[in-house]
């Protein structure tokens, strides 16, 4: 027998008292070897393992398996979760959690500078790790995100957080992943009239001129002896050495052949960001072996004479001709739907494992942080959820525990507080 058996109500009771303090306290590091035994295992990676286990340590996973292969030491905690479901923790791509946490309060929103290029912009030096927004969404089994910067022909760098810690330095997964880029938009939308016409041509043209000029001085200062130092260029060595990815902001199928051609001429493999036509180049975008990462499908088509359901549909064709993608919704606090936005895909064709992957695994490996994150593997981070059902249905949702390298994670959040607090005052018994 194990010296230590915590079962989960219990372990839900305690999380319970701790949960209503009213500050919320960055988790503390793992002290205990931990097993989970009984879950049905969503790895992340598309395979499923019902009455599984899961053990990590150190804030590593140390073994996944079904209950057959488990052989726990005779010092580790056991944790009894037989009948719920044990999920990667969800990946935000492409959002300003952290850089911006009250919409209408301009002194709350940090993340856009002045100027078009920017590539020396670091997203994570802004990130606030004491933001209301993040237990929130945590709260709703989101428990990474890649922060990153807007505004600009070029905006500046994007770094990978973990939703939890003092400040960001401890939130810090991995600084500086991607330069992001907003690509001139060649499409005239509800123009007429030719004088303006005339003048958006010119400033797309010199915009396009503008990023030529800007890449090309940017490419000879990476492989040049420089006689001064230029953070702007500094900022682009690794896009051009390969440890650092570039991603393109681009909607339609022209801009994205331009601006993937564009990438060519230095080398590069982009990731294009929105890409609302990507099904009509699927097969480019497979051929370049160019990922994607899809605007949330709660939306409307950008053409009247479009099928309603095409945003509903477009990640089905695309995992059909073999194009990876993820999702991203706009904004901060509405990253709690991340889970909703890839269950609504499951209803027009995508299998749940694939949905999943796409805000798990697939994320990951655009981000390349695949290697520590995005599944439950062995040897990767034990960065995870636990939820008394489907983590892509808004009805069953419920998640009751969540880890991010083997630190329990308090769930609390100001929402729940409030419907206590106000559970209370009318007599309503609180959930």
């Amino acid at each position: 027998m194990q010296k230590n058996i915590i079962s989960m109500l219990w372990l839900l009771f305690v999380g319970m008292i701790a949960n209503a303090q009213p500050n919320i306290r960055p988790a503390t590091e793992q002290m205990y070897h931990v097993y989970i035994i009984g879950p049905t295992l969503h790895l992340g990676n598309g395979q499923i393992i019902e009455n599984g286990f899961m053990s990590f340590n150190q804030g590593k996973i140390t073994a996944v398996g079904p209950m057959g292969e488990m052989r726990p030491d005779e010092s580790a905690v056991l944790i009894n979760a037989a009948g719920r479901h044990i999920y990667p923790g969800l990946i935000a791509p492409m959002t300003t959690i952290g850089l911006s946490e009250i919409e209408a309060v301009r002194a709350t929103r940090d993340f856009a500078e002045t100027g078009d290029l920017n590539p020396h912009v670091r997203s994570v030096i802004a990130y606030n790790a004491d933001s209301k927004v993040i237990p929130t969404v945590r709260s709703n089994g989101i428990l990474l995100a890649q922060v990153a910067p807007e505004g600009g022909l070029i905006a500046g760098q994007s770094s990978v957080m973990q939703l939890d810690g003092w400040n960001w330095e401890d939130a810090l997964l991995k600084s500086d992943v991607a330069v992001h880029i907003n690509w001139p938009c060649s499409r005239l939308i509800n123009i007429t009239n030719a004088s303006a016409i005339e003048n958006y041509k010119q400033t797309h043209s010199n915009q396009l001129q503008q990023l030529q000029s800007f890449f090309v001085a940017a490419q000879s200062y990476s492989v040049a002896t420089p006689t001064s130092f230029n953070a702007r260029l500094q900022a682009m060595k690794g896009v051009f050495a390969g440890t650092k990815k570039l991603f393109i902001h681009a909607e339609y199928s022209s801009d994205i052949i331009q601006a993937v051609k564009f990438c060519k001429r230095f080398n590069i493999t982009p990731v294009i960001v929105g890409a609302s036509e990507a099904h009509l180049i699927a097969e480019f975008l497979k051929e370049n072996q160019i990922p994607v990462i899809l605007n949330q499908p709660h939306t409307l088509p950008n053409l009247a004479e479009e099928d309603i359901d095409l945003p509903y549909k477009q990640a089905k064709l695309l995992q059909d001709a073999g194009v990876l993608f993820s999702f991203a919704i706009d904004g901060f606090w509405q990253q709690r739907n991340l889970p909703f936005v890839a269950g609504t895909t499951v209803a027009y064709g995508l299998t749940k494992e694939q949905a999943l992957a796409a805000i798990t695994l697939n994320a990951a490996k655009i981000m390349g942080v695949d290697a520590i994150v995005g599944s439950l593997e062995t040897g990767k981070d034990a960065t995870f959820l636990i939820s008394k059902g489907d983590i892509l249905d808004m009805i069953t949702n419920d998640v009751e525990r969540a880890f991010i390298k083997g630190k329990d994670l308090n769930l609390d959040n100001l929402h729940k507080q409030l419907y206590k607090r106000y559970a209370e005052k009318y007599g309503v018994v609180a959930k």
